[in-house]
């Protein structure tokens, strides 16, 4: 092997969740129902927010946004993991894993800067309200999505490059059911402690700058949130964000779970099954926390439920 960026290999097999034969069948048509929620969920999310003139307003237009990477993102993951269950040997190409890899991570670092974003929306809105019209411009909503979609390329790149230029000399079997970065590390046979460093260090940045963020924007807001004399009013501040922070829990919290840890403490088979939570049960899950906790959203689901039904 004369380069360190090129490679004997082709072609992956993604393992997948099990070699069970018995057990594919029922998970396929889990995985599936999972994913229609996901796509009925999030695309009517997006549905709603884009016709309804009174949700044009940044919270929203952040929220339709999320939906959006939502979708996205476990369209990614879930159709090549379904075709695990039904295909005798479930390959990818070496270029269409480096693709999957590349929109994995793109979409997992623009969702934690979309969270960190929203999380600066609720802190004008409730320690601003007189500013928020102003603070929160178009503008503003316009150059923080740029920002989020440009932190999402930057750490897609960094991942990517981090693993293109590895060299995988024969065994191309991947201990997953997508390309994921750690997997991929250890099937290569050029890894080393320089590039643990890198995934660590960029997964540090992607999930430490936004929780920072959010820390500081929701110490503000329970700051605000104390000095309201009324219990009402207090109530109506918090539950402005109580949609918000159970995504950011789940989120967060799954993902730094599975990267934040020594590959000792978390196996790679146990790995790959916790990280079913933050690629496919927390997408599925922003649009219905969103919706049932939302009274905007859900008046206007009604609204729109009631005109159907009429026609």
């Amino acid at each position: 092997m004369a380069a360190g960026n090129t490679s004997s290999v082709t072609e992956f097999i993604l393992a997948g969740l099990t070699d069970q034969p018995a057990l594919r069948m029922p998970l396929f048509f889990l995985f599936l129902g999972f994913y229609v929620v996901t796509v009925v969920g999030n695309l009517g999310l997006i549905t709603l927010i884009g016709l309804n003139s009174h949700l044009h307003i940044p919270m929203y237009f952040f929220l339709f946004n999320l939906s959006f990477i939502d979708l996205s993102f476990s369209t990614t993951i879930i159709p090549k993991m379904l075709m695990s269950f039904v295909s005798k040997k479930n390959t990818i190409s070496y270029a269409g894993c480096m693709t999957q890899l590349f929109f994995f991570c793109f979409f997992v670092f623009s969702e934690s800067f979309i969270l960190s974003a929203m999380a600066y929306d609720r802190y004008v809105a409730i320690c601003k309200p007189l500013l928020y019209t102003v603070t929160m411009s178009p503008q503003t909503c316009l150059f923080l999505l740029l920002g989020v979609y440009a932190m999402g390329v930057l750490g897609a790149l960094a991942h990517t490059g981090n693993i293109v230029f590895l060299t995988f000399c024969a065994d191309n079997l991947v201990n997953h059911y997508m390309c994921d970065i750690l997997p991929l590390l250890e099937l290569s046979c050029t890894s080393s402690y320089i590039n643990l460093l890198v995934v660590f260090v960029v997964v540090t940045i992607g999930i430490g700058v936004p929780i920072v963020a959010i820390f500081i924007s929701y110490g503000f807001i329970l700051s605000s949130i104390f000095h309201i004399s009324s219990i009402e009013g207090r109530s109506k501040a918090f539950s402005t964000c109580s949609s918000h922070i159970i995504a950011v829990s789940l989120f967060f919290g799954s993902g730094a779970f599975m990267y934040l840890k020594p590959p000792s403490i978390l196996p790679l088979d146990q790995g790959k099954v916790s990280s079913l939570f933050y690629t496919i049960v927390v997408p599925m899950l922003n649009p219905l926390i969103y919706s049932l906790r939302n009274k905007d959203v859900k008046f206007v689901m009604k609204k729109t439920l009631g005109r159907i039904t009429f026609i």
